[in-house]
């Protein structure tokens, strides 16, 4: 299935510590996340261990909400949490 990923979407997410890769990672290989709005959902987290906005952390979860329209998945927004999860599918933030 193709992904689409919206021009907003990307920005967004470029500016929370993420980038084109990760987004297609996450939809491909990420575990399920309850999205809203008939909107559909996914995570994965990923080893991070490096200092953003002067913290250091251990990891970055990295969430993707995305439409299905036909034969394409179209982004909808991206969110990134950073911190220490205890397991790789732990619950949605």
């Amino acid at each position: 299935m193709e992904i689409r990923i919206d021009p907003h979407t990307l920005a967004r997410a470029e500016e929370r510590g993420t980038h084109e890769d990760e987004i297609k990672d996450v939809i491909n290989t990420g575990f399920s996340v309850q999205g809203k709005y008939g909107r559909k959902g996914k995570g994965k987290i990923y080893d991070f261990r490096q200092r953003r906005y002067d913290k250091f952390y251990d990891q970055k979860r990295v969430e993707v909400f995305y439409t299905v329209e036909g034969d394409a998945i179209i982004t909808v927004t991206v969110y990134v949490f950073y911190g220490k999860w205890e397991s790789e599918d732990a619950d949605s933030i």
